[in-house]
């Protein structure tokens, strides 16, 4: 497997399994594709940093981040439907943690408390416990 920067004229793939990756974790954003890629193309533009990880000349998934002084923040991390229990979550991340991020780096994602298939896979990864977001709804 192999990696690339992904840029402008990925966009549209990037919502596209940016939709997916809210559905697959069970989130409740209402947001279309539309809005998504206008959303991805502001975090690329800002902060972010998007890398699709290829598989024989196949997006097999996609990792985007952010670096800062506290370290790297990795927002979103989705790898394909039809490539999952292939180990490409596994080689993805293992590309970003040997070629993509600097040594040493501290790495911080969240995870919906619901996504239990997801939480096993960061656990597996090496991830750990840090904090646990709570809310609320106010009533009506």
């Amino acid at each position: 497997m192999e990696y690339r920067t992904a840029g402008e004229k990925d966009l549209a793939l990037l919502a596209e399994l940016n939709q997916q990756l809210i559905h697959d974790e069970g989130h409740v954003s209402p947001m279309s594709v539309g809005e998504l890629e206008d959303r991805m193309r502001a975090w690329l533009v800002r902060a972010y940093t998007a890398v699709l990880f290829v598989s024989e000349a196949t997006v097999v998934g996609y990792a985007l981040y952010r670096s800062d002084n506290a370290g790297i923040f990795l927002r979103q991390f989705f790898i394909c439907r039809d490539e999952r229990r292939k180990g490409f979550g596994r080689a993805a991340m293992d590309l970003l943690f040997q070629r993509v991020w600097p040594a040493g780096a501290i790495v911080t994602l969240e995870a919906l408390c619901t996504n239990q298939a997801a939480i096993d896979f960061w656990r597996a990864v090496g991830f750990e416990d840090y904090a646990l977001t709570l809310r609320r709804h106010t009533s009506e």
